[in-house]
C-alpha cells in the first residue's frame, strides 16, 4: 500500500506553525527586556531565514519521505544518512517529555490558584501527558487525514494565544498604562547573552520537520518551500510582537521563565478587568501543546521508517499499516519509548537527575542534523546562508558543552556531556555496521 499525499499548502504551512512555534519562548525572550527585540532579528537573520533556505533547497532536490536523513545520505553516503536521522529521532524522543510536562505545568499555572497546585502535583502533570501523547498517537495512527487537524487546531490555538497578548499589549499602550522599561534597548554582548541568544535561534528550528512527510505531501516540490517561507514571516512575527506585548504588560525585571505568560495574563487580566483572559489563554497553550506534540510525533515517526526501508533499521519499522497506510510501528514505537521515559521521570530523584543529563545530551544530538543540513546546502551552491546557519549551530553546540555556573565539577560535567554523546554514536555505528552484516 503506497503511501497517502494528504497534506496540502494550508497543512504544511500550519503543520510548520505547529512544530516551530514555542509560546513558552516569548517569558524568556521578554525578561530580556527591548534587546530581545533585536535578539529575535539576528536569531532570524543568521539562522531562520538560511534554515529556510536550506530546506527549500534540498526538498526541492530530493522530495522523498525521510527530510534530512535522505538529504544527508544523498550528499554525504549511507554512514553519515544513519547518524543523521539516528540523532534527529534520539533527540526527539528525549524531547517529547520534557515539552509535555513543562507545557502542561505552565498552562496549569494559567488557570489561576487551583491550577498553581496542580501544576506542582506529579499525578496530575504525568496522566495529563499520557493523555495527551496517546490522544495524539492514536490521531496519527489512523493517518494524516485525521492526525493533521491536531497540528491544525493547536497552531491556530498558539498563534491565537500570542495574538491575545498582542492585543492586550496594544489595549494597554493605548490607555497609557504600560509597564515601566529600564535599562538599554541594545544588548550588551556578554556570555550570557551570548549563550541565550544560541538558545532562542532555536526557537526557530523545525522548518525542516514537515518535509520528512514528504511522500505525503501534495506536490511536495513546490509546496515545501512555499510553506517554508509563507510560516516563516508568520513564526517571526509572532515572536517579535508577543515578546514586545509581553514587555509592555510586564516590567521585564519581575517577569520569571517559568510563569511569565500567567505574569502577563494576570496583568492584562487586572488592568483592562477582564478576569477570563488568564483561563482563556489556559486553554489555547493547552490545545497548542497537544499541536505541537502532534506535529513532532508525526513528523519524527518518518525518520525511522524511511531508515527501515533502506533495512538500517528493522525492517518493521518500514511496514505500512494495511488499512490506514501510516508507519504504524515507528509511530507505536515512539509513543511507548515516551510513555517509559514520563513513568521513569517521576521515579525519584535520582532517575530524575539521570534524565537530565540525557536531557543536556540530546541537546547536541539535535544540533548534529542541522551541521549536515547546512553542509549539504553549502555542496548546493548556497554558500553564504550555509555558512551562517552553521556557525550559529556549532556555536550552539560549544555553549552546550560549557558547564552552567552552579555546576560543582565543572570539568567532570562537560566530561559526562562529551562521554554521552560519544556512546550515542558508537550505538549508532555498532547498529550501521551490524544492518550492514544482515
Amino acid at each position: 500500500m503506497p503511501l497517502r499525499r494528504e497534506l496540502g499548502l494550508r497543512d504544511l504551512v500550519l503543520f510548520n506553525l505547529a512544530a516551530v512555534v514555542g509560546i513558552r519562548w516569548l517569558a524568556a525572550a521578554a525578561r530580556v527586556g527591548p534587546p530581545a527585540l533585536l535578539l529575535w532579528l539576528l536569531a532570524a537573520a543568521l539562522f531562520f531565514v538560511p534554515s529556510a533556505l536550506a530546506v527549500s533547497r534540498l526538498a526541492s532536490l530530493w522530495p522523498e519521505q525521510g527530510g534530512l536523513y535522505v538529504w544527508t545520505r544523498r550528499s554525504f553516503g549511507d554512514w553519515h544518512g544513519f547518524l543523521c536521522g539516528w540523532c534527529y529521532w534520539l533527540s526527539n524522543l528525549f524531547y517529547f517529555p520534557n515539552l509535555l510536562l513543562a507545557g502542561l505545568g505552565m498552562a496549569a499555572y494559567l488557570a489561576g490558584e487551583r491550577g498553581i497546585v496542580l501544576s506542582e502535583d506529579r499525578t496530575y502533570l504525568v496522566a495529563g501527558a499520557l493523555l495527551a501523547l496517546w490522544t495524539s498517537t492514536l490521531t496519527h495512527l489512523v493517518g494524516l487525514r485525521v492526525g493533521k487537524w491536531t497540528e491544525n487546531v493547536g497552531a491556530l490555538a498558539t498563534y491565537a494565544a500570542g495574538f491575545m497578548l498582542v492585543v492586550c499589549g496594544a489595549a494597554v499602550w493605548l490607555r497609557g498604562q504600560v509597564a515601566k522599561v529600564a535599562g538599554p534597548w541594545s544588548p550588551r554582548w556578554d556570555w550570557g547573552t551570548v549563550n541565550f541568544w544560541s538558545q532562542i535561534a532555536f526557537a526557530y528550528g523545525g522548518l525542516e520537520l514537515s518535509a520528512a512527510m514528504g511522500g505525503e505531501i501534495r506536490d511536495p516540490v513546490r509546496t515545501v518551500p512555499r510553506a517554508a517561507w509563507l510560516s516563516g514571516a508568520a513564526i517571526a512575527a509572532f515572536y517579535m510582537a508577543g515578546t514586545g506585548a509581553m514587555i509592555l504588560l510586564t516590567p521585564p525585571e519581575n517577569i520569571s521563565i517559568l510563569t511569565g505568560l500567567a505574569q502577563a495574563g494576570a496583568a492584562a487580566a487586572r488592568t483592562l478587568d477582564m478576569a477570563w483572559i488568564s483561563p482563556l489563554l489556559a486553554a489555547l497553550v493547552t490545545l497548542g501543546i497537544v499541536g505541537q506534540l502532534g506535529a513532532w510525533l508525526a513528523g519524527s515517526a518518518r525518520i525511522p521508517f524511511a531508515i527501515g526501508l533502506d533495512r538500517y533499521l528493522p525492517q518493521a519499522f518500514a511496514r505500512l499499516h494495511p488499512r490506514w497506510g501510516t508507519p504504524h510501528v515507528a509511530i507505536l514505537t515512539q509513543a511507548a519509548a515516551c510513555s517509559v521515559f514520563l513513568l521513569t521521570l517521576q521515579a525519584g530523584e535520582n532517575p530524575r537527575s539521570a534524565y537530565q543529563l540525557l536531557v543536556d545530551i540530546t541537546v547536541i544530538t539535535y544540533f548534529i542534523p542541522f551541521v549536515y543540513m547546512f553542509l549539504a546546502a553549502g555542496k548546493q551552491h548556497l554558500r553564504l546562508g550555509s555558512l551562517c546557519g552553521l556557525a550559529v549551530t556549532l556555536l550552539a553546540i560549544g555553549v552546550s558543552l560549557a558547564p552552567p555556573t552552579e555546576a560543582e565539577r565543572p570539568v567532570l560535567f562537560t566530561l559526562k556531556i562529551a562521554g554521552g554523546c560519544v556512546l550515542l554514536i558508537a550505538a549508532a555505528r555498532m547498529v550501521f555496521t551490524r544492518s550492514q552484516r544482515r
